[in-house]
């Protein structure tokens, strides 16, 4: 039996892509599934804006609707942002809005906000739009949830090397814990739930104040947080964390240098690739659109 993937390999692999490689993730070990070549690619928005925050470092709830407004209306080659949601929802759909409330990183209240707004102007009905985070399986929106969209915010973890929108759905298991073996190797697994398989309509992943490092399962320093002032948008979880990964090594690589370039070993992303077919972990497969302010975009 061939051996799995190891940290060695990923390192190797991941500083091919820094020097100029199309592939960003590492590729999955041979004793892996590899599902059929896609023949499109899978579409990312990043969209910044410089006052989407305030010189106190607060939100601006009006700055942010007008990033997610022009992300989703490009990521779906919509007309305008309602016209967009209305691709994403029906009137009749039941939508959980997956958040998370990490106490020192919560999805902020106005991505929520906008998010929201966008649902009721597509026709949803308030009563069925749901906001939660830890009790989304007893919720009884997300329990008759016909579509859920994805948000929270980006940061490194001490298991999984990376939080981001595959990782959000944990909270949908019963059992946390059992998805902390191999680095979080499974999280992909996640998706295929029946409360979530086949659900997600949109993934928001939110940049606005990225953490870039910490130590341990809850550590928290202002020093690693910083203003990137962005969201990055996409219907494929997998394609929207990649980016995600490519911007925190990027951080990474220049506050710490590149030894420190990568967390510890992301690779539930690509194995929610390889192995459970979620979407395109390659990013010679994902089309990346950058729209907005690009001073100190990093990627």
């Amino acid at each position: 039996m061939k051996q799995p993937l190891t940290r060695r390999d990923f390192l190797r692999e991941t500083t091919l892509a820094v020097l100029g490689t199309t592939v960003g993730l590492p590729r999955l070990a041979p004793a892996q599934t590899v599902p059929p070549a896609q023949t499109s690619k899978s579409r990312v928005v990043l969209i910044r804006h410089p006052e989407a925050l305030d010189e106190n470092s607060q939100f601006n709830g009006k700055i942010i609707q007008q990033m997610l407004d022009e992300a989703v209306a490009k990521l779906l080659d919509a007309p305008d942002a309602v016209a967009a949601f209305r691709q994403l929802v029906k009137p009749e759909d039941i939508v959980g809005i997956k958040s998370n409330v990490w106490s020192y990183l919560p999805t902020p209240p106005e991505v929520e906000k906008a998010i929201k707004s966008r649902l009721l102007d597509a026709g949803v009905k308030e009563e069925a739009i749901g906001l939660d985070d830890h009790t989304v399986r007893t919720n009884p929106i997300f329990v008759k949830s016909t579509a859920l969209i994805n948000v929270r915010p980006l940061r490194t973890h001490y298991l999984a090397g990376m939080s981001g929108c595959i990782k959000n759905y944990i909270m949908f298991d019963v059992s946390q814990p059992a998805h902390h073996p191999d680095s979080c190797a499974d999280l992909g697994s996640l998706f295929l739930l029946p409360q979530v398989k086949g659900k997600t309509r949109l993934n928001v992943l939110c940049v606005l104040t990225p953490q870039y490092y910490g130590r341990g399962p809850h550590n928290f320093n202002r020093r690693y947080v910083w203003n990137y002032n962005g969201l990055i948008v996409g219907r494929d979880p997998v394609a929207v964390d990649a980016i995600g990964l490519r911007l925190l090594m990027a951080k990474r690589r220049k506050e710490l240098g590149p030894a420190q370039e990568i967390p510890p070993v992301p690779k539930h992303i690509q194995i929610a690739d390889a192995k459970y077919g979620l979407g395109t972990s390659d990013m010679a497969k994902i089309e990346l659109i950058k729209l907005g302010w690009a001073e100190d975009i990093l990627i």
